[in-house]
Formats: C-alpha cells, sequence, structure tokens
C-alpha cells in the first residue's frame, strides 16, 4: 500500500515536470500590444504637445517621445530607448506624433516581451527546481524505509542464520510483523527452535551413548578379569610347556580386550575435531558488539573496551560469549557484571551474575563434557557450552577460567593479544 502512494506520488510530480516544461518550450517570445492603449497613449502625447514635461502618462504602456530631431524629450521611466536606433534594436513600437498634419516627433512604445518571457521562465524553472527537490526527499524519505523495513531485518536475518550455522540455538530471533520479512522470521524462529530440540535430543542420545559405554566396558571388564585371573593360575600350576603358553595366550587377549574397551571412551570426543577454529587478527571494538549480541536480554550494561589488535576466531568468540550469557539467564537469570581489562598480553573480560555461585568441589568439573552443577536439575541443557567454548579459547591461544565471584559465578575469558603467539 506505501509502496503504490509513493509511486502515485511520483507519477503526479513526472506529470507536472512535463508541463512545465511544455510551458517552458512553447512560452513565445512575441506578445501583441493592446492597439486600444497604444491609440490613448499616442493621443494624450499629441493633445499634451505644447506642455510635453507636465504629460501625465494615462495607460499601463511604458514609452519615450522623441522631437523631430530624435532627442528624447519625454519618458515614463528610466531605462527606456532613446534613440530609433536602440528602438529598432529592441523591436519596440514607433509611430509618428502628426500636429496639425505635420510630423512633429515619435513616440518609441518599450516593447515588454523578453522581460515578460525571461519572468516566465524563471517561474518554471523555479516551479522545475522545487519538483526535483521533492523528487529527491521523496527518494530519500523511501530509501530510509526500505532501510528499515527491508535492509535492517535481512541484516538481522544474516547474523541469526551466521549464529544458526555455528551452533548456537539459545538466542530467540526478533520478531516485527511491521516489516516485508515479518512471516519469514517467524518461520525462522520456529525453525531454531525445532533445530534446539533435535540438537537436545541427540545430546542426550551422546550422554546416554557414553553411560552405555561405561555400564558395558564395566560389564566387560568383570569377566575378563577373572577369565585373565584364572589364566594366571593356570599358567602357574601348568605342567606342560603347551599348556602354559596357552594359558599365556588367552592373558594376552584379555589384555587386548580391555586396551579396546578403554579407547570407546575416547570415540565420544570425535564430533569436536569437526568444529575448525581459524583465528586472524580483528579489532577490540569488535568485543563490544559481540557482548551485545550476547546478551540479548540486556541484562548488562557492556563497558568501553581498550583499543587494541587481538588474536581470535570471530564466529567461534561469539559462540562462546553466547553460550556463557545463555547459561547466566539458565541458571541465574540474574543481572549481569562485565568488566574488561589488559592482563599479561591477554584481553580479560569477566563476566559474573548474581546467582551465588556454585560449590568450590563442581568448579573443576565445569569444563567437563557433559558436566553439569546441582543447579541444572530440571533446566534444559546437555553440559556442553562451556566445554565446547574452553576447546574453543584453546584453540585461540587464549583461555576460559570459572570461579565463585563476588556475587555469583564469574566466567573469565582471555583472548590473547595480536603478535604475542
Amino acid at each position: 500500500m506505501k509502496y503504490k502512494a509513493f509511486l502515485t506520488c511520483l507519477i503526479i510530480i513526472f506529470l507536472a515536470e512535463i508541463s512545465v516544461l511544455l510551458i517552458y518550450a512553447n512560452y513565445g517570445a512575441d506578445s501583441y500590444q493592446d492597439a486600444v492603449e497604444v491609440n490613448e497613449a499616442l493621443q494624450s502625447v499629441r493633445d499634451d504637445w505644447e506642455n510635453i514635461v507636465a504629460h501625465q502618462n494615462v495607460t499601463g504602456l511604458d514609452y519615450a517621445v522623441l522631437d523631430s530631431v530624435g532627442n528624447a524629450i519625454f519618458r515614463t521611466r528610466q531605462g527606456l530607448s532613446e534613440s530609433l536606433n536602440e528602438a529598432v534594436i529592441h523591436r519596440d513600437t514607433i509611430l509618428d506624433i502628426e500636429i496639425n498634419g505635420e510630423v512633429s516627433g515619435k513616440i518609441v512604445i518599450y516593447n515588454d516581451s523578453p522581460q515578460t518571457l525571461w519572468d516566465g521562465r524563471k517561474k518554471s524553472a523555479a516551479v522545475l527546481i522545487f519538483a526535483a527537490v521533492l523528487q529527491l526527499v521523496c527518494f530519500a524519505v523511501y530509501s530510509a524505509y526500505l532501510y528499515r523495513r527491508v535492509a535492517k531485518p535481512f541484516g538481522k536475518l544474516e547474523d541469526f542464520a551466521e549464529r544458526v550455522a555455528g551452533g548456537n540455538l539459545d538466542i530467540p530471533l526478533e520478531m516485527d510483523r511491521g516489516n516485508i520479512f515479518g512471516a519469514f522470521t517467524e518461520s525462522f524462529d520456529i525453525m531454531r527452535s525445532e533445530l534446539k530440540k533435535a540438537r537436545l535430543a541427540e545430546a542426550r542420545a551422546n550422554a546416554e551413548k557414553k553411560e552405555l559405554v561405561a555400564k558395558l566396558s564395566h560389564d566387560i571388564r568383570t569377566p575378563v578379569a577373572s577369565i585373565k585371573a584364572a589364566s594366571e593360575v593356570g599358567a602357574a600350576i601348568a605342567e606342560s610347556e603347551k599348556s602354559r603358553r596357552n594359558y599365556d595366550r588367552i592373558i594376552q587377549k584379555a589384555d587386548q580386550i580391555n586396551a579396546l574397551v578403554t579407547n570407546l571412551f575416547s570415540a565420544t570426543l570425535e564430533e569436536l575435531q569437526q568444529l575448525t577454529v581459524e583465528p586472524a587478527d580483528m579489532k577490540s571494538r569488535e568485543i563490544s558488539e559481540m557482548l551485545l549480541g550476547a546478551d540479548y536480554f540486556h541484562y548488562a550494561e557492556i563497558p568501553a573496551v581498550p583499543d587494541c589488535m587481538l588474536f581470535a576466531d570471530k564466529l567461534r568468540l561469539q559462540q562462546v560469549f553466547d553460550n556463557i550469557f545463555a547459561n547466566s539467564y539458565k541458571y541465574a537469570n540474574t543481572e549481569i557484571t562485565v568488566k574488561i581489562s589488559l592482563k599479561n598480553n591477554f584481553l580479560k573480560i569477566v563476566v559474573e551474575d548474581f546467582g551465588g555461585g556454585v560449590p568450590e568441589k563442581e568448579l573443576p568439573l565445569l569444563k567437563e563434557k557433559f558436566k553439569r552443577g546441582e543447579n541444572a536439575e530440571n533446566v534444559e541443557g546437555a553440559g556442553l557450552g562451556l566445554y565446547i567454548s574452553d576447546c574453543f579459547m584453546n584453540e585461540m591461544k587464549g583461555g576460559l577460567d570459572i570461579e565463585n565471584g563476588t556475587h555469583g559465578l564469574a566466567v573469565i575469558v582471555k583472548i590473547l593479544l595480536s603478535g604475542m603467539i
């Protein structure tokens, strides 16, 4: 609807410009003087010829009166032609003044057609300039409208898609039904929710798989240990060398089975190898945008970031901040304080909530895979956020520490300064 109104406005302005241009093109330089006024002027000059100095102009015309030798003896205003040559050049109207049948002088009636044409064209030009300015204003207003309703929402969708591609499914996409992407926004956020459910189901399946592997390994190790112990006894009391070698073979295979079961524990870590980290130089002022983007509930006041160059992967660093703030929202749901400082070749960022922290015995476990604190009961999650964040920071030559702060749990992110590798 707004697009139709804008288009209609432009068409009206365009037609007005065309009309003005046509008037401008057809505005003729020639115009006709009123014959009645010309005769009145001529007659009044004849009547006052004997006292021409006291003559009064009774018409709307401008004119000059010349005597028989061509000298100007009267003019209605300054700037009129004062000789016949000037009058001819200016295309003025020249009439003889006859007194008693003899030509006593001439009246030169000023031709105002050029001035009238100039005034008309100035008005036309003013209208065209006004129309052009109005068009520019319309385009500027509509461009701002397009930026607010199309470009800016599209930028949000682009950032959202980048986060989803990076594995962050906790931050919802702001919905605005007033823009052109309103319906898409809702659809994208529904997709995020479904992906998050699938990711949580996958995480639960992985946790269950790990528990199953642990149980199977325990169940397998017990009979294997019994077989190995019995074989060692058999080897000790064997009467022949052949029997002793058979028992040794059984002991060897039991050790092999035990090693294979142990290897099952490390198999669950293979998926992290698919998350590549590619650190590069970046400006520290980008940290502010990352923190603001992660704090989508606006629980924290982001302080100024010291000006420096950092060595980090922007996508992975954004995931780290997203995980930290998402954990604070889920487990504490309080205000958040953020402190930023430079220390020992690192940019140190401390994010602390007011949730009271966790027991000291749990702190070393929070960065392990599938490990969650006691306060995580009845809160959805897979226990992978801080584990993955720690892996990312290590790949970026930085670090991630967890401690109980003054008011709650404090997560410390250390980003290496550029050139300090």
